[in-house]
């Protein structure tokens, strides 16, 4: 494979990757101005993106089995369609309800593009790459929360927040065209798939019995809920109790996505020189230490705005090193069913991440606390998670090597 075709088959599936969470990042900006255009609150607003995440959780299951049974282009091509029509629809939203309701769609569509790219990984590159792989992967990713908010910030005082969702349907259809014309389905469709519901459980039970999928996603998926977190509370967080503008939210969010970013592309260095297992052991309790700071800071009320930006950028960074050492070690024992275990992983953190974010809506945006609080919580649970599976993946090896000698 060449520099230049490696490059553009990264940017592709980067681009995939970054669909829903653009889509996301973008009218976080627009709260205030939804709001008053709709006739309601920021908190009501806030359950647009709530919907959001519960479609992306319920889409990644349905995209598995069609990618493992069609090949990669056909169900993304649907659901690149099904996206660029909802965000049209959303648009034209005259009401907050209709606005949840096609965001719902919006983001079923969307996960299609996530679960083709975490697969097509699995599919194009050698398995001791793809760690490295989906570090670069979240270096474009990355280009969401450092651009969308900004350029949402900015459209929004523009042209109003319904231009927002123009340039999301612009997206899409961009997307749509470079994976008709620049990728190469590798797969080979596998016709005996069945879709019918009791195959497709047995075939999500199989993947879900691996310990090393099960202990790397729900550790992973639980950690990267940091993010959600984050994305859920930070509009009123920053614009309602620091009071900053949205277009300062916008540069702020941008910059505190530097910790991410940054730190997944650090992940790369490190991944030459220690295993990922032994990189996840370090960034997870590290992410604990510094939710537990960031709480009792934000409690004692001794952070303000500056303090607090330093803590979340610390937590950020813990997440950007560890999701692509726990999505590549999940995938690591799948090969055939690599779409139905990508459905499982995006499934995960997804579901999770609908779970956090609907929790954080449920207290009052007076202080950082609740932000921090979830953070702590869900980093304790992933330390928790880690270490538990870590014996199940030790056992069933040393199972494995007893019979091999036993045979």
């Amino acid at each position: 494979m060449t520099k230049q075709r490696y490059f553009f088959l990264i940017l592709i599936l980067g681009s995939l990757t970054a669909l829903a969470p653009f889509s996301i990042d973008m009218y976080l900006p627009g709260f205030p101005a939804i709001a008053r255009s709709l006739h309601t609150t920021t908190e009501k607003v806030a359950l647009s993106l709530s919907t959001f995440f519960i479609g992306i959780s319920a889409g990644q299951l349905l995209y598995g089995p069609l990618l493992d049974k069609f090949g990669r282009k056909k169900p993304l091509y649907f659901g690149l369609t099904v996206y660029i029509i909802a965000s049209v629809g959303c648009y034209f939203s005259a009401n907050i309800e209709q606005l949840i309701g096609l965001r719902f769609i919006q983001a079923v569509g969307s996960c299609a593009a996530s679960v083709a790219a975490m697969a097509m990984v699995r599919d194009m590159f050698p398995l001791k790459d793809n760690a490295k792989v989906f570090a670069l992967l979240i270096l474009v990713l990355g280009a969401s929360p450092m651009i969308a908010p900004t350029a949402g910030g900015y459209i929004t005082d523009a042209f109003g927040w319904h231009a927002i969702f123009i340039v999301l349907t612009i997206m899409g259809i961009l997307i749509f065209f470079a994976v008709a014309f620049g990728l190469n389905d590798q797969y080979k469709p596998d016709a005996g798939i069945s879709l019918k519901p009791g195959p497709i459980i047995t075939s999500f039970a199989a993947v879900i019995k691996n310990p090393q999928f099960y202990t790397y996603a729900v550790c992973g998926g639980i950690g990267f809920s940091c993010l959600f977190v984050y994305v859920s509370a930070s509009p009123l967080v920053f614009m309602e109790v620091f009071k900053v503008s949205s277009k300062a939210y916008g540069w702020i969010f941008a910059g505190l996505s530097v910790g991410f970013i940054g730190a997944s592309q650090v992940n790369s260095l490190l991944v030459k020189h220690f295993k990922s297992e032994r990189i996840v052991m370090v960034a997870v309790p590290a992410m604990v230490i510094i939710s537990a700071l960031f709480l009792m800071g934000a409690w004692q009320n001794v952070l303000g705005l500056a303090g607090s930006l330093v803590m979340i950028f610390g937590v950020l960074s813990c997440v950007g090193i560890l999701s692509p050492n726990t999505s590549a070690l999940a995938l690591a024992p799948f090969e055939k069913n690599a779409g139905t275990a990508s459905a499982l992983l995006g499934a995960f953190q997804m579901c999770i991440g609908s779970a956090v974010s609907v929790g954080v809506s449920l207290f009052p945006g007076q202080s950082a606390v609740p932000m921090a609080a979830i953070m702590l919580v869900s980093a304790g649970l992933s330390l928790v998670v880690l270490f538990l599976g870590k014996g199940n993946i030790k056992q069933k090896t040393t199972s494995k090597q007893g019979q091999m000698v036993a045979h």
